[in-house]
């Protein structure tokens, strides 16, 4: 209130804001529990028993020949992993503060800093929970290779991207219409359990299956991500081009609908949440 104000250059409010987006990451993080530690081991909990429910799943039913030649649970993982980060960092987007929040009272607080936030607090869960989870099957169980590290984390960066993009225009409508908003996010995370084609490949489907997952973004991730991991896979049917026309498509709908919901902000929008 009595602070002055002193003009800043561009380096100085540059820094300011990635200050503020750090402060913010830590805030959201420990959302979960005030123990950052125990927020990751919940999250490798959660993508162990997903690793393990579907390893028994195509146990049992017998579609492990149906799987790409390689490491089996590697297969796995790299579906859910991806599914994973895409979906969360969807769902922590859409809960992240919005303009009628009361952290944007604070001056230097704003709705993109809190989406940033969210996104980069969701990816940095997720990355870490996938790299100790990996490394403990790698040093414990069996040896692993990933023929293209830096091609299968960019697919999962293009997953990321792609939830965080979706979750920009489900939070610029969810002022409006707030249950529908959150039945479609609901329906769109439990659709991708299957859409996302993290337990089948692409080139193992027939023409008229492939249409019906061809739409998601997810399910070109996943795909290119085998590519870049298998040795012995290379995606016929899907490109990492899509995902990314998809995210950067969204997210400039997205933009533009948050900035015009911000200046119809009402307070009485938080009760409504």
């Amino acid at each position: 209130m009595f602070e002055q104000n002193t003009p800043r250059t561009t380096f100085q409010s540059a820094f300011q804001q990635l200050e503020l987006i750090y402060h913010s990451i830590v805030r959201d993080i420990r959302k979960t529990h005030g123990n950052a530690l125990f927020s990751l081991v919940l999250n490798m909990v959660q993508a162990a028993i997903f690793v393990i429910a579907f390893y028994i799943m195509f146990s049992i039913l017998g579609l492990r020949s149906s799987a790409v030649r390689g490491d089996f649970l590697l297969y796995i993982m790299s579906g859910i992993f991806l599914f994973m980060t895409h979906t969360k960092t969807l769902g922590a987007v859409v809960k992240s503060e919005g303009p009628a929040s009361p952290m944007m009272k604070h001056a230097p607080m704003n709705t993109v800093v809190a989406i940033m936030a969210a996104a980069l607090g969701t990816l940095y869960i997720q990355v870490l929970s996938m790299a100790v989870i990996l490394f403990l099957y790698h040093a414990i169980f069996a040896e692993i290779t990933i023929e293209e590290p830096i091609g299968a984390f960019f697919c999962l960066l293009v997953a990321w991207f792609t939830g965080a993009a979706i979750g920009v225009v489900l939070l610029a409508v969810k002022p409006w219409f707030p249950r529908f908003v959150g039945i479609f996010t609901t329906v769109y995370q439990r659709a991708n359990m299957v859409a996302s084609g993290k337990m089948f490949l692409a080139n193992s489907l027939p023409g008229y299956m492939l249409a019906m997952f061809d739409w998601n973004p997810l399910f070109h991730c996943i795909d290119q991500a085998r590519g870049h991991i298998f040795i012995n896979y290379f995606p016929r049917y899907t490109s990492i081009e899509y995902p990314i026309y998809f995210g950067l498509t969204f997210l400039m709908i997205g933009m533009m609908g948050e900035f015009y919901t911000r200046r119809h902000a009402s307070l009485s929008w938080e009760a409504r949440r």
